[in-house]
């Protein structure tokens, strides 16, 4: 049984993020931290992935005034409480393949010290020593305390509702350690 790992190459991978409400929705990017994938005898099995909360920006919002509001409001208690949580979890606890690239991916996510099971497909295309890892993950953003403007919560708020799912879009490089 061979076992190996690769690590993830912050600097060629990449985390978009999209949260939608109402009168439209709003993108950006957030940073990895850290990040692992093990294989066994050629097949994913494993891994974890550090997402650095503090790095969350906003690319659709132009105005700096406004962006850095926005930012400023991402940042506090409202979602991801980045002073109290630096730091969110992917921990990765199992994978079944689906198709030659294609896993379906169960694992615990992690975010405001908060855990929940999550699962989502990943295609994953390994050449010898590098491996290109991407999907699309859906998070209930009020599993995590984030209950600022969902409908789940509050009554009334017409076309200042937020959605209560965002979606990651990861692609990821990672290289054999």
């Amino acid at each position: 049984m061979e076992t190996q790992k690769f690590k993830i190459a912050n600097a060629q991978s990449s985390v978009n993020w999209t949260g939608k409400k109402v009168t439209g929705s709003h993108n950006g990017t957030i940073d990895i931290e850290d990040g692992n994938f093990s294989f066994t005898n050629g097949a994913l099995t494993g891994g974890k992935v550090v997402i650095d909360t503090t790095s969350i920006k906003i690319l659709d919002v132009t105005d700096p005034a406004t962006n850095q509001q926005f930012a400023g409001h991402l940042a506090s208690d409202d979602f991801f409480s980045t002073d109290k949580f630096k730091t969110a979890f992917l921990d990765i606890t199992a994978a079944v393949k689906q198709a030659d690239d294609t896993y379906f991916v169960e694992g615990n996510l992690t975010i405001k010290a908060i855990t929940h099971p999550i699962g989502f497909n990943l295609e994953v295309k390994n050449h010898n020593d590098e491996l290109k890892a991407s999907g699309k993950i859906i998070i209930d953003r009020t599993k995590y305390d984030m209950k600022f403007r969902s409908g789940n919560f509050f009554t009334n708020l017409g076309d200042t509702l937020i959605y209560n799912e965002f979606e990651l879009d990861v692609d990821l490089t990672a290289r054999l350690s």
